[in-house]
């Protein structure tokens, strides 16, 4: 699929409050541009996460769903690029698409905060990916700065039990970057947008 057709489909989903649950595989009949490609960055919270050991949970039999999930509907993305952070939530949340496409995630660590972690995250796509599609995964406070960082709006954190959000961001090489928001995988629980702390 066509980076354009999939922004497009992605768009027509969100615009119709529909959770994409499938493989994105409508062909693009647009004409070819001669403009600097967009950057195109899927940004998803990890999947649903373990309690144990409390530093470090994988994900559940859910978040392995969840996972899978992502896969399906990213399948014909042709995503070029997998940032997340060194965590076994995040590394799981991504490794089927990184596996399917060849793909090493390159881990950016949150140590030195979440400002600093988001403007690295933007950083790196803007330098070593600009172009491509890159798929990030993150954290339930994480996501929210790096769609900023990323010349995005300004949205709330993600509360704990929200785990089926997909953002897609399309990055121009010039202007301001626009923002598509749609669901993916299981739904989340009744009430999961109401939250007090982040993980």
């Amino acid at each position: 699929m066509r980076r354009s057709t999939f922004l497009r489909v992605l768009a027509a989903a969100a615009f119709a409050a529909g959770p994409l649950a499938a493989p994105l595989g409508a062909q693009s009949a647009a004409a070819p541009s001669t403009a600097a490609p967009s950057t195109l960055v899927v940004l998803v919270r990890h999947a649903e996460k373990g309690t144990e050991p409390a530093a470090d949970p994988p994900l559940t039999a859910a978040g392995e769903a969840r996972a899978q999930a992502l896969a399906d509907v990213l399948a014909d993305a042709h995503v070029d690029a997998v940032i997340s952070t060194p965590y076994r939530r995040t590394q799981g949340t991504a490794a089927l698409i990184a596996t399917k496409r060849g793909l090493t995630p390159e881990l950016v660590p949150i140590a030195t905060g979440i400002p600093a972690h988001a403007a690295a995250v933007a950083a790196s796509i803007r330098e070593r990916h600009r172009g491509q599609t890159v798929l990030v995964v993150e954290h339930s406070n994480t996501v929210a700065a790096i769609v900023r960082a990323l010349g995005g709006p300004q949205l709330a954190d993600l509360c704990d039990q929200q785990y089926a959000s997909l953002f897609v961001l399309e990055v121009p090489a010039e202007g301001a970057a626009k923002l598509v928001r749609s669901t993916y995988g299981a739904a989340d629980p009744a009430g999961a947008g109401s939250c007090g702390t982040m993980k």
